[in-house]
């Protein structure tokens, strides 16, 4: 029995109920590719799948439409797959387990993928119909998203002729997004400089933060464990002798980190109390600048878990890590001149690995402009040549910059008011969408981006509200309706 088969719009979820039973993790989205592929094909449309599985979809425009402009409409075929701890579920093969609580969709203990599986139905649904009035249509629908926008990028644009972009990729009903940050994530190396482990070993921890997404979430000014670490590790340095054995904090380029540990080496026992009232000192201090956003943090003294055969590392590398944590900025640099309450530049120092090649530090870098993006690289670049270490830039994405003059997202605004009696709102995402990459080489598409309300999306709480993803099909249908 079909769980969606009462739902509205029933073409849509009936389409966004067999996506749930095809595998399509990202990195593993073979069988959802040529599922596409396959539909196209069973209804004489034009289809191309490239290398990337990516798949473009084309139809021609309905009657009275087949002169208008070409209208590419957007998504990923990627989802985040996660699950519960006690879930059996097997991502490579079993259907997702769906079940409808009020207003609102859910897959029992793993995630929905309603991010971007809706795009996806929505998407199909039209290609299915033959009374949706329409103009000429790409339908473009990468893979690997999640993980990188890897399909995005892997894409031909040469082969679209869409000069109309509707991205169906966002998550918020009722917000019209025009534009997104683009990014670098770099890498600074102190090489190992090492010499035989000496004195009382201790270990510090900074732990207890909130962290969060370094993107959507930077604007809330949390406490950075790698950054208050590095505070933390200066103020001792004044008064206290030691050297860092090893230090480790953060998971991920894209999280604020949460917690930073490290092991130090004392150089005379005495000075323990000394570090204690530091410590205590210090955490008094953060816990008075955090206390509203990160009232749990705490700062911990322990006891080291050092093998005899770990070496430490000499004072003066351990004075570079620690003189660029402090150096290094961090957090929000400023904000959007265009937009009220948006980020426009900003970097996390994201994470800190004690590697056999010495000490890695990895910050993210995020603006939705490329000059100011580069301005906060080649800051790094500058501390990071000062302190005798070398950076690398390990990827690049484009940033999708607002335009004053975009068409599509004043008949975006006309089309939401009338239908829905109220203003839409113009924002834009301190994050990377794929509209980034589409606009570095499609520069004279107009784009917008724009969706039903999905919540606790990549985690197993996802789940879409079901009037809004009916709202948002017709705002799509109409715009489609309207476009010249």
């Amino acid at each position: 029995m079909s769980v969606c088969q009462n739902l509205e719009p029933k073409k849509v979820f009936g389409f966004f109920e067999e996506l749930t039973k095809i595998p399509h993790c990202s990195y593993h989205e073979k069988q959802i590719s040529d599922y596409l592929v396959n539909f196209a094909k069973k209804r004489n449309l034009e289809v191309i799948q490239d290398k990337a599985l990516n798949v473009i979809i084309r139809k021609p425009g309905t009657k009275g439409y087949e002169n208008k402009t070409p209208v590419i409409i957007q998504g990923h075929m990627d989802m985040v797959c996660e699950k519960t701890e006690d879930s059996k579920h097997d991502f490579s093969k079993d259907p997702l387990e769906l079940r409808v609580v009020g207003d609102n969709l859910y897959a029992t203990n793993t995630t929905l993928g309603a991010d971007d599986g809706i795009a996806v139905a929505y998407a199909l649904a039209i290609l299915d119909s033959d009374d949706i009035p329409h103009p000429p249509l790409e339908v473009v629908v990468t893979t690997a998203e999640e993980v990188g926008m890897d399909g995005a990028m892997a894409l031909d644009t040469s082969l679209l002729k869409g000069k109309i972009m509707l991205n169906v990729d966002s998550e918020e009903e009722g917000v019209l997004l025009t534009g997104c940050a683009g990014g670098i994530n770099t890498r600074t190396i102190f090489s190992n400089d090492l010499i035989s482990k000496s004195g009382k070993c201790i270990q510090l921890s900074v732990t207890g933060l909130l962290g969060g997404h370094s993107g959507i979430e930077i604007v809330k000014q949390r406490a950075n464990a790698n950054k208050l670490m590095g505070r933390l590790l200066f103020e001792l340095k004044t008064s206290i002798e030691f050297n860092i054995v090893k230090i480790n904090g953060g998971t991920k380029h894209n999280a604020i980190p949460r917690e930073c540990i490290a092991s130090i080496t004392l150089k005379n026992d005495s000075d323990i109390s000394k570090v204690n009232t530091i410590v205590k000192k210090m955490e008094e201090d953060f816990k008075s600048e955090y206390r509203v956003t990160d009232p749990g943090l705490t700062l911990k003294v322990s006891d080291c878990c050092c093998t005899n055969d770990d070496k430490e590392f000499t004072s003066k590398r351990t004075s570079e890590v620690i003189d660029f944590l402090v150096a290094s900025p961090n957090g929000v640099q400023n904000m959007s001149e265009d937009i009220k309450g948006l980020v426009q530049t900003s970097l996390n120092i994201a994470v800190i690995d004690t590697t056999k090649d010495g000490i890695e530090i990895t910050i993210s870098i995020r603006s939705s402009m490329k000059s100011l993006k580069y301005e906060v690289f080649n800051t790094l670049s500058v501390i990071s040549k000062m302190l005798n270490a070398k950076l690398e830039k390990l990827t690049e994405y484009p940033e999708w910059e607002y335009d004053p003059n975009s068409k599509v997202r004043e008949l975006c605004l006309n089309v939401y008011k009338d239908l829905f009696n109220k203003g839409a709102e113009v924002s834009a995402i301190h994050a990377g969408l794929e509209c980034g990459l589409f606009k570095e080489t499609m520069k004279d598409t107009d784009m917008i981006s724009f969706g039903p309300s999905i919540y606790d999306a990549h985690t197993t709480n996802e789940h879409l509200c079901i009037s809004s993803a009916e709202r948002m099909y017709k705002l799509l249908l109409e715009v489609l309706k309207e476009i010249n």
